[in-house]
């Protein structure tokens, strides 16, 4: 939970920066997110190599030094004094924590028995991160030069590594596997091996539906934020008094992401109780009818509008811990830290592409073809589900040695 609300602390401190960098008269808005988007790129390309470290060194240790090389990066940025320097610690960053998801979603995989509840949590913490990182760097900046921001900022980086380093656990305790904490051969053959056993499986039927569900994601929160400003339900509240000139629509999306750890403790809680494939299903489909009916609702008025993003909010996070289970249910415990490598590849490097498809189509197209392609999105995502239902015979599904009888 530390680990999960930290990278995404830090992640979505950056943006905040931005305003105060595209400031500088040595940078321009063009530089200055140039430079955000060498950070940004390692985080989601990194993971695949991370999967493989935490399968050869166990995940404590990834997860320990992504804590150690996240706080250090922004005590790097905090001494920045050009925007080379600024580049060089974001791309450090980057590096470090690409690392966290796969490691920290394998020790859940193969540490705990209550999988879904840990990862409802866990995902719980995640959300945390993304609303009191830009919260806490915005409110800080009105009193702080930038640069000792970024040092505050990696104070509770530091106080989790300190206290990673005090506690012992088994990260193998729920495996039904004879598997060692670390050892796996860190081998370009044993790579292409374990890549092979994962890819000729239903694991890859996993990978392509977390792509689509990437794809998703990514698109709601990169462009949700600007199409609430330009909604004309919101464009005539007036917040007034000392939240004058302070957009609702902020507050509208703030609100989507609280709502959306509610939506990761519950869908954690139904993977313990329904068959995550159906839970997929059910909820692709939903994501897909909500964006259909965007446009038509906001145009209702407020109160319509703040329902409909309080269950996308609910639902956009729902799924992640269906998805991330589904991965422990398909895949053998020996490989499952280059197994949820594989999944944060797509969700955060192949899912990322969606900037640019949604970029496009808003601005050559009306904004209802943007949400249509949205919910193609969610309903190949769903479609892919429906074969775990249905397919299993025809799939080559790896034996699952930690799925009860019952599922």
């Amino acid at each position: 939970m530390l680990g999960h609300g930290l990278v995404h602390w830090f992640e979505m401190s950056i943006p905040i920066f931005l305003v105060v960098w595209r400031d500088d008269p040595g940078a321009s808005v063009l530089l200055a997110g140039l430079v955000i988007a060498l950070g940004y790129a390692p985080f989601g390309m990194g993971a695949l190599p991370g999967g493989i470290l935490s399968d050869r060194f166990g995940p404590k240790r990834l997860i320990l030094t992504s804590f150690a090389g996240m706080s250090l990066s922004f005590l790097v940025l905090a001494l920045a004094s050009s925007m080379v320097t600024i580049a060089v610690a974001l791309v450090c960053w980057g590096i470090a924590a690409s690392v966290y998801h796969p490691a920290g979603n394998a020790l859940i995989s193969t540490g705990v028995e209550s999988r879904g509840t840990v990862f409802a949590y866990h995902g719980m913490a995640g959300n945390a991160g993304i609303a009191l990182g830009p919260f806490v760097t915005a409110t800080l900046l009105i009193a702080f030069e930038w640069n000792l921001v970024a040092a505050v900022l990696a104070v509770p980086g530091i106080v989790a590594l300190l206290y990673g380093l005090t506690v012992n656990f088994d990260p193998t305790a729920a495996s039904a596997e004879d598997v060692e904490a670390s050892g796996t051969a860190l081998t370009l053959p044993t790579f292409l091996q374990n890549s092979k056993k994962l890819l000729a499986s239903a694991f890859l039927v996993v990978f392509v539906l977390v792509t689509f569900e990437g794809l998703f994601y990514r698109g709601v929160l990169t462009f949700l934020p600007e199409i609430l400003h330009d909604l004309q339900a919101i464009e005539g509240v007036n917040l007034g008094g000392q939240l004058e000139g302070v957009s609702p629509a902020d507050y509208v999306f703030v609100g989507l992401l609280v709502v959306g750890m509610a939506g990761q403790y519950v869908g954690g809680k139904l993977t313990d109780r329904i068959p995550v494939e159906r839970g997929l299903v059910a909820i692709f489909g939903i994501l897909a009818a909500l964006v259909l009916v965007f446009i038509p609702v906001s145009a209702l008025g407020l109160a319509p509008l703040l329902v409909l993003c309080g269950l996308l909010g609910f639902f956009l996070f729902a799924i992640q811990p269906f998805y991330q289970v589904a991965v422990a249910l398909y895949t053998p415990a020996d490989t499952r830290g280059l197994s949820y490598g594989y999944v944060y590849l797509a969700e955060f490097g192949f899912g990322a592409s969606s900037v640019a498809i949604g970029g496009f189509l808003l601005g050559a197209y009306p904004l209802g073809v943007f949400f249509a392609v949205l919910s193609v999105f969610a309903l190949v995502g769903g479609s892919l589900a429906l074969l775990l239902v249905v397919g299993h015979d025809g799939l080559a599904i790896l034996p699952d040695t930690e799925r009860e009888p019952s599922d």
